[in-house]
């Protein structure tokens, strides 16, 4: 069994002759350890496909289904505390909380949690490392770089050593020579622990990244 399956995911907006269909009737799988990169422009759906598999988003029919458990089959409590335990995201703005450091802004993850161990903190600070962000770990966000304001988003999303990664639109923000680089360190990351990845970007350069590519086109999947 995959670790990750769409089966037949459609979701509307609105009722009625207004309603409008921003996903019909998308299936994939994906196998454990892999990053799969699903390519499409703005409106094509990827990121309502996101919110969904991320259980943010309820689907009008279909299923999510993560690691053998239906996503959407949890209560709202039960969903969050899922998502925290199986589920990293990082966010196409990165959502960074603007007056908390690097450091903190990762250790918010298991503050979330409960409580904040030696073990987190250490995880904190290896992480950093790993991204090249030691020497930057006192700075917030507004200190930081485009690039480097990735990079802190995409090790937070790891403190939790998720199931499933799930990117919205990694370089958007980032030239080309910085945008390969961020998504270099993510798929080495990735395929290092043996994680799985969906990212979704509308820039066709950066699919060679990925293991496997979906095109979604209108809600579509057209290959």
């Amino acid at each position: 069994m995959s670790l990750l399956e769409v089966r037949r995911l459609s979701h509307r907006y609105g009722d009625g002759e207004a309603a409008v269909t921003a996903l019909d009737e998308v299936s994939f799988s994906l196998d454990q350890g892999l990053l799969l990169a699903i390519l499409g422009p703005s409106g094509s759906g990827k990121t309502t496909l996101l919110s969904i598999i991320a259980g943010l988003l309820t689907p009008t029919s279909g299923e999510v289904v993560l690691d053998g458990q239906a996503v959407h089959l949890h209560s709202a409590r039960e969903a969050a505390r899922f998502r925290r335990r199986n589920v990293g995201i990082v966010f196409q703005e990165y959502h960074l909380i603007p007056y908390l450091t690097a450091r903190e802004n990762l250790l918010l993850v298991p503050h979330l949690r409960g409580r904040i161990t030696e073990e987190d903190r250490a995880r904190a600070d290896s992480l950093l490392g790993e991204f090249g962000l030691g020497a930057r770990a006192r700075h917030k966000p507004a200190q930081l770089s485009g690039g480097e304001r990735q990079r802190v988003a995409i090790a937070r999303a790891f403190m939790n050593q998720p199931a499933v990664m799930l990117v919205d639109e990694p370089t958007s923000h980032l030239d080309t020579e910085r945008g390969r680089q961020v998504l270099q360190l993510l798929r080495d990351h990735i395929h290092g622990r043996a994680m799985t990845c969906v990212m979704v970007t509308h820039d066709q350069r950066m699919t060679d990244q990925a293991d496997q590519t979906v095109r979604l086109v209108d809600g579509v999947v057209q290959s």
